[in-house]
């Protein structure tokens, strides 16, 4: 059976930016919170979709041919095999919905490479 999940809640409850926080599961997707500021690395996800939701602030979108900028209430799909890099000038918290085997970052090695072991974890 499902529960209600409290969105603000549980953005409250994320201290780090780009981390993103597993906060349900449907049909072999994890839905993901994050708060984004500054920019990520670029990265690919060779064979996933990733949909981006923003809920607050801004968002942008960077591919090597154009880049896509999202304001709170809008939705951009990222196709699987884009290399992109996202960024935030300023506070932004976004929804994800991603396979449940989409690695944070595509894979690449980094600092700030988030395990899907940890995006699930309750603590």
């Amino acid at each position: 059976m499902s529960e209600i999940v409290d969105l603000q809640s549980n953005l409250d409850s994320i201290s780090a930016v780009w981390y993103p926080k597993v906060i349900s599961e449907a049909n072999g997707q994890y839905i993901k919170l994050a708060k984004c500021k500054g920019v990520l690395e670029w990265h690919v996800h060779d064979d996933q979709d990733e949909v981006f939701l923003c809920l607050e602030g801004q968002l942008t979108l960077e591919m090597k041919d154009r880049e896509v900028t999202l304001n709170s209430g809008q939705m951009f799909t990222m196709p699987r095999g884009v290399e992109h890099r996202p960024r935030a000038s300023s506070l932004t918290s976004i929804l994800l919905f991603e396979p449940v085997d989409t690695e944070h970052l595509g894979g690449l090695e980094s600092a700030r490479t988030v395990s899907i072991a940890d995006q699930t974890s309750t603590d």
